[in-house]
């Protein structure tokens, strides 16, 4: 992980951000999260990797936004890469895109979704990109286990996994933190998702909904159980977002929370 942030000063205690919009929407919109969270992470030392989803994939409902076009918006993530020398990441829901998404990216992100789909897992590995795994909703932080050695047993031993929380019932997640240190036992890098552990998915009206008042609770505790990187997906206005307003961060909420995280993390060092 160190070489990936190669050209960035930071503390290397602290523990890495992965941010950004849920989705590319405008270039106008990417540079300016880019811009602000990578002031931010600078001024506090922490390791940033740029992070929006080029296409929506996984929408509930078939009239969900879902993108601007891939190579439009996988060029505007490349160019965020480009001014601020940060690496980046993107999810991929199929084979057939991780070699696109690979020419523009760090890290291939896998969906929690689809984090048992082996041809995808297997194609995302022979990239050689670094393969981000979310745990499934259904999944253990035991069961990850198989999602890595696929991933290695195709010749890449480079893989994060991320926790995103459990579903429980039909409208709800809840985040088992005793995952964090079991996944950990994986020998790999462990995220935790602090914005779509809080979705509410499965709504009427076909748009998921969230919990965003409770990011700082999930990020602390993340901190505290050990997680050596935090996934926040920020905007400046939530509730005019394209994809997954309603469990964003604020971005301007964004530099007192990792303050307040530098400092559980110093604490429990």
């Amino acid at each position: 992980m160190k070489d990936l942030f190669s050209n960035q000063s930071y503390d290397d205690k602290n523990f890495f951000l992965i941010a950004g919009p849920c989705v590319v929407e405008s270039e106008e919109l990417v540079m300016e999260i880019a811009e602000k969270v990578y002031s931010i992470c600078k001024d506090l030392g922490i390791p940033y990797i740029f992070k929006a989803s080029y296409r929506k994939a996984n929408r509930t409902s078939g009239s969900s936004f879902t993108g601007i076009g891939d190579d439009l918006a996988l060029g505007m993530i490349n160019h965020v890469k480009k001014k601020f020398s940060l690496p980046a990441t993107t999810d991929v829901h199929a084979r057939e895109e991780t070699v696109l998404a690979a020419q523009h990216v760090d890290i291939l992100q896998i969906p929690a979704f689809l984090c048992r789909q082996t041809d995808l897992l297997e194609a995302a590995a022979k990239t050689g990109k670094i393969v981000n795994v979310k745990k499934g909703q259904f999944v253990s932080g035991d069961a990850m286990k198989f999602a890595v050695d696929k991933i290695k047993n195709a010749g890449n031993d480079k893989v994060i996994l991320t926790e995103r929380g459990t579903t429980f019932g039909y409208q709800d997640l809840v985040v088992d933190y005793r995952n964090i240190p079991i996944m950990k036992s994986h020998v790999v890098p462990v995220v935790m998702d602090c914005t779509h552990s809080l979705q509410q998915p499965n709504q009427s009206a076909g748009v998921t909904g969230g919990n965003p008042q409770m990011i700082e609770t999930i990020a602390k505790a993340a901190i505290a159980t050990g997680a050596d990187g935090l996934f926040i997906e920020t905007h400046p206005k939530p509730a005019v977002a394209k994809s997954d307003g309603a469990n964003m961060l604020k971005l301007d909420l964004l530099a007192p929370l990792l303050e307040k995280l530098i400092k559980i993390r110093k604490a429990i060092s």
